[in-house]
């Protein structure tokens, strides 16, 4: 038997029809709507031409029509391809063309720039905003793909020449130079990666605050919907939403990267009320966490097993640090996952491999081929590892800089800022930070006599170039920027050295 995704919305829909599946503020849908409907979307699919093995892109903030897409394009054989919906129509251009995708979908905010993707890219666009102004936004640039499959049968699709070795998703990730990279994963991989085991116990619901077009909201969604219980998703990932969230669906489950977890321990802190005494498992998902937030999350919630995981689109759940040893190993990211196999090799890079490994990057052999050697997924990541086994993350082996669960490449973020009139020079690095892993930092040369701009003038340059992530939260003003004297590449290496000494002081941060 062939692990589907699909099959999971068909046997829950069996077993528990009318148990919630997934919440968004006052909406919700049962297994049965999931599986019913996503039938009839997915006819209406076939009828614009999606068969097994096309790829749909998909670019909408988070909204339940994008689960009833996920949930019919994996009933089909078809591949989901989100795209960031932080993301203007510059940016994801280049991100969508990789894909190469059959169909694109576009909620109403994004439906004008849609359609204009989608003539640039010469394929057919629909709409798939649940109110009336969507509808009213798709207007002559296409069809509302909802529309059309209210006139489907909600009955079960006919079994697709679909095996569990084909793929499933297409996630994009940024390589060090910048360049968008399609991570596939197939519906094994994906099925293995949110299994609960052969006997289901109780989950309870669980709160999502990651975006839709993250692939941390789809695993956590498939290891709830497989263990037949609720997922919760949120419009906006702050802290009041959060704990609304969690107090209304009674959650026993929460995961957050640092950043978020301040937002919450900040906004209980200046009195935000709300009963949260149902969690039971609150998760951080990064390489390292301090101390002092995980002790913080433990006082916040004492009922609560505390855990760190570490992890990546392309491996997976690679370690995890449990609450038993969150104060005895400070810093670690914990031992190995059950299905994941470690080593560091002789640069000090972690490596890995396993079942739950990526398929390699779409239309992309030479990045695959340089990523996983003899079997083994390089992360990227600088590890070293204690007596008994435990991993802690000690630097990156290149450029990327990885701030709040997102890809940053420093290139990106010169190319916005290096026209600024006040700029003689521009270098982007990534410092180390408790919330958000790294932060993106800015080190200036200003233009003799002009005036040293501020950081918010810096992200107001950045403002319809680049997404707010990626714009910078520190500034530095220096003399000179360090560069290798054959190619004048920056060296990054030697900047940081020089910041973290204090050589090179921070004048601001966000």
């Amino acid at each position: 038997m062939d692990l589907l995704i699909g099959d999971v919305f068909r046997n829950a829909a069996r077993a528990v029809p009318d148990r919630m599946a997934v919440a968004l503020g006052d909406e919700s849908y049962t297994f049965r709507q999931i599986d019913q409907e996503s039938n009839k979307l997915a006819r209406a699919l076939g009828r614009l031409g999606i068969t097994t093995g096309d790829r749909v892109a998909v670019w909408s903030g988070t909204n339940l029509n994008v689960v009833l897409v996920f949930a019919a394009l994996a009933k089909m054989g078809a591949v989901f391809a989100p795209l960031n919906a932080l993301f203007g129509l510059a940016e994801i251009e280049g991100t969508a063309r990789l894909a190469r995708p059959a169909l694109l979908l576009a909620d109403g905010e994004r439906a004008a720039p849609g359609a204009q993707l989608a003539t640039q890219l010469e394929i057919p666009f629909a709409g798939i905003e649940p109110t009336a102004a969507g509808r009213a936004a798709v207007g002559g640039a296409g069809t509302h793909l909802f529309d059309r499959a209210a006139a489907e049968s909600g009955e079960d699709l006919p079994a697709p020449a679909l095996r569990e070795g084909d793929p499933h998703v297409l996630f994009f990730t940024s390589g060090s130079t910048g360049n968008p990279k399609g991570v596939v994963i197939s519906h094994r991989v994906n099925f293995l990666r949110s299994h609960p085991g052969s006997q289901l116990e109780p989950r309870g619901p669980m709160v999502c605050p990651y975006p839709l077009f993250h692939m941390g909201a789809w695993t956590i969604a498939l290891q709830q919907w497989q263990a037949r219980d609720r997922v919760v998703f949120l419009a906006a990932a702050d802290a009041a939403s959060i704990c609304d969230a969690v107090e209304r669906h009674r959650a026993t489950r929460i995961n957050g990267v640092p950043a978020v977890w301040r937002r919450i321990l900040d906004y209980v802190s200046e009195g935000g009320r709300h009963d949260l005494s149902s969690i039971r498992f609150a998760d951080t998902g990064t390489s390292a966490t301090p101390l002092e937030l995980l002790e913080s999350i433990e006082t916040l919630f004492p009922e609560a097993e505390v855990r760190v995981f570490y992890g990546s689109t392309e491996a997976g759940n690679v370690a995890s640090l449990e609450h038993a040893d969150i104060r005895g190993k400070p810093g670690s990211c914990g031992v190995p996952s059950p299905s994941s196999e470690v080593r560091i090799d002789d640069d000090g890079e972690l490596c890995v491999r396993g079942p739950l490994l990526f398929d390699g990057y779409f239309g992309d052999p030479q990045a695959t081929a340089a990523a996983v050697v003899d079997g083994w997924y390089r992360t990227g990541d600088l590890a070293e590892t204690d007596e008994s086994g435990y991993l802690t993350i000690v630097g990156r082996a290149g450029d990327l800089i990885r701030s709040g669960g997102e890809s940053v490449a420093p290139g990106e973020v010169e190319a916005a800022l290096v026209d600024h009139p006040a700029l003689m020079d521009v270098a982007v690095v990534g410092l180390p930070d408790v919330q958000w892993g790294e932060e993106v930092s800015a080190v200036i040369v200003p233009r003799p006599g002009a005036p040293v701009p501020t950081l918010a003038e810096l992200r107001a340059h950045c403002d319809g170039r680049i997404a707010s992530f990626k714009q910078p939260r520190r500034l530095v003003v220096a003399e000179t920027i360090p560069r290798t004297v054959t190619t004048q590449q920056i060296q990054r290496r030697l900047l940081k050295e020089a910041i973290l000494r204090n050589d090179l002081a921070i004048a601001e941060r966000r």
